[in-house]
């Protein structure tokens, strides 16, 4: 599993923590739970009773004291809070690799999976070992279902973009074709030549 999943995974667990705690804590209060079943509530939680708010009297004249800014920094506080927690969950709908991929064929075996930085690492290995090839750098991305194989060639001054690139198509992509059982792998080639210093005539 790379880094990126991880923290996506913990921050939404930790943030599903948080909301969880909050809510169960304000629906006893609502509910007069601490008070039907002697429950000791958290030492400094405003919110006991259904007639308990979370900001009285005194703590609003308190804070308003602070100066004419306090509340619309407050509030703007809060609003940047909720724009980049909506940005961060819209990020993680618009997923731009696959992930896990589907193995062998239509339908695919259940229970197989082949990870999208695998089957990049190995496209790009095989890749690298043609003839004129001097750098690779594969990226698999949109949907586990359609998605495209970005694939770009770095080549020494001599050697052939043709046949290059028919070596590439009936070499590693046919591979991974195979390999995945997927008949139909969209990809994308870019080609480019490796700039060389010009030689000096003695």
């Amino acid at each position: 599993m790379t880094p990126q999943p991880v923290v996506n995974r913990s921050l939404l667990a930790l943030a599903g923590l948080v909301l969880l705690g909050g809510g169960l804590l304000i629906l006893f209060a609502g509910l007069d739970i601490y008070r039907r079943y002697d429950l000791v509530p958290p030492v400094g939680w405003p919110l006991t009773t259904p007639d308990d708010v979370l900001l009285g009297s005194a703590d609003r004249a308190r804070w308003s004291s602070q100066g004419w800014w306090w509340w619309p920094a407050v509030i703007a506080t809060l609003t940047l809070i909720a724009l980049l927690a909506l940005w961060w969950l819209l990020a993680q709908l618009r997923r731009r690799h696959p992930g896990a991929l589907p193995v062998g064929g239509t339908p695919p075996q259940e229970g197989i999976e082949l990870r999208d930085r695998a089957l990049s690492d190995a496209i790009a290995a095989e890749a690298g070992a043609l003839p004129g090839v001097e750098h690779t750098a594969v990226l698999i991305t949109g949907r586990p279902a359609h998605h495209l194989t970005r694939v770009a060639l770095t080549l020494t001054p001599q050697a052939s973009p043709g046949a290059v690139l028919d070596a590439l198509c009936e070499g590693p992509l046919r591979t991974a074709r195979r390999s995945t059982g997927t008949p139909a792998m969209p990809s994308e080639v870019r080609l480019r030549v490796a700039g060389h210093k010009p030689h000096r005539a003695e």
